[in-house]
């Protein structure tokens, strides 16, 4: 065993002459242990929210929206579309058109975000698993159906079971606003309520699922979309995808815009990344300050052995070695807490994963608190905390142990 780590554990362990000393080693320790188990846990419990984000945006939103450049609408006969429908890690393409627009419902009114799919999307639609009431369908014969919001359905009353129709209104685009009467101004088109789906409070507030052609009878298109939603295949990689991206873009020209899931909501997604880099910084500064009890036992403990430091210097020991004792001795307090911090970090959070023990409060959409290990976060919090630790041993040091 190297000579400055014998004599620090030797140290470390040893019963001081001054019992506080033990004592503040010992709560330095478990600070850092207590500091690094509580980055595990709130770092994975926020990684499992974001995972919860994550997966309900990908309910509604594809992995791959190409929209027009300038414009509202296109019509999708560009050859690039054909070649991406070739591609074998493209799942589905579907035409939509988005428009908000004015509803009313058995004598309730509102602003809502209609949107139109095609016979793929209504097929293969993930939000086919999000139906909370009556059944994902957008065809009964000649009859056109909607798909609705729960927020959505419990504003305007809107219920599956009952007969009432959706009437959608919009201004019609070869006719001036009439004054006198004003509804002989505005398009409107008539689709029955067949099913609710929830999916998070924002999508479930504003969004309703209809026909394409229905939206096209609204807004007086023939073959134009407002938008091409592209879904991968289960599995497909950020190489593949962005491969994808990048072909598409060539292929269309700069009339067009390409974006992937991230680029459809870059605010939020940034803002995600900031929120966890927020905590973890405040966690670290959390544990830089239990830390500074390190400095207090360490220099506490060189005061304590100035015999030995003598000792060891008439005999001969370079100032590096006795220097080193030190610093091994303070670090491997830090370590300590570290590996015991890892340990009921890590475990808490397989224990979460596997039983759910800690619940969530009210009808959340998962039960219990969600929790994803990722190894980035616990390699970081290694480093960190280790970082931290060996700083906090070399400053007593540095202050405490003078050459003579």
């Amino acid at each position: 065993m190297n000579l400055s780590l014998r004599f620090a554990v030797r140290y470390l362990f040893a019963k001081k002459s001054h019992n506080v000393i033990n004592i503040i080693s010992a709560t330095s320790a478990v600070g850092m242990a207590t500091g690094t188990a509580a980055l595990i846990m709130i770092m994975s419990v926020y990684n499992g929210f974001d995972g919860l984000v994550r997966d309900s945006l990908g309910n509604v939103e594809p992995d791959i929206l190409v929209t027009p450049s300038e414009g509202k609408v296109f019509v999708p006969d560009s050859p690039a579309f054909d070649w991406a429908y070739s591609q074998d890690n493209i799942l589905n393409m579907c035409s939509v058109i988005e428009e908000k627009v004015f509803v009313n419902y058995d004598g309730h009114s509102g602003i809502v975000k209609a949107k139109g799919v095609d016979a793929v999307y209504e097929e293969e639609s993930p939000l086919r698993d999000k139906i909370k009431d009556g059944s994902f369908r957008l065809h009964k014969g000649d009859i056109h159906l909607a798909v609705v919001g729960a927020g959505t359905a419990g504003s305007l009353g809107i219920n599956p079971r009952f007969v009432a129709p959706i009437e959608m209104y919009f201004p019609a685009r070869d006719r001036k606003i009439s004054l006198s009467n004003p509804m002989a101004s505005l398009e409107m088109v008539k689709v029955f309520p067949a099913g609710v789906f929830s999916v998070n409070a924002e999508t479930d507030a504003s969004l309703m699922i209809v026909p394409i052609e229905t939206m096209r009878e609204l807004l007086e298109y023939d073959n134009e979309v407002s938008a091409v939603e592209i879904r991968m295949r289960p599995g497909t990689g950020a190489r593949e995808l962005s491969e994808t991206i990048s072909g598409l873009e060539e292929r269309l020209g700069p009339g067009y815009r390409v974006r992937d899931r991230f680029r459809q909501n870059e605010a939020l997604y940034k803002m995600m990344k900031y929120e966890k880099a927020a905590i973890f910084l405040i966690l670290v500064f959390i544990i830089i300050i239990i830390s500074f009890s390190i400095f207090g036992s360490l220099s506490m403990l060189i005061i304590e052995k100035k015999g030995d430091i003598a000792t060891l210097r008439s005999l001969g020991a370079p100032e590096k070695l006795v220097r080193r004792i030190f610093v091994t001795e303070g670090w491997m307090i830090s370590l300590l807490g570290l590996a015991a911090g890892l340990a009921i970090g890590i475990g808490a959070c397989l224990i979460q994963q596997e039983f759910g023990l800690v619940r969530m409060p009210g009808g959340f959409v998962t039960p219990a608190y969600p929790v994803i290990l990722k190894w980035g976060d616990i390699l970081t919090t290694i480093l960190c905390v280790a970082g931290i630790g060996l700083l906090m041993a070399w400053l007593p040091v540095k202050v405490n142990i003078k050459e003579d």
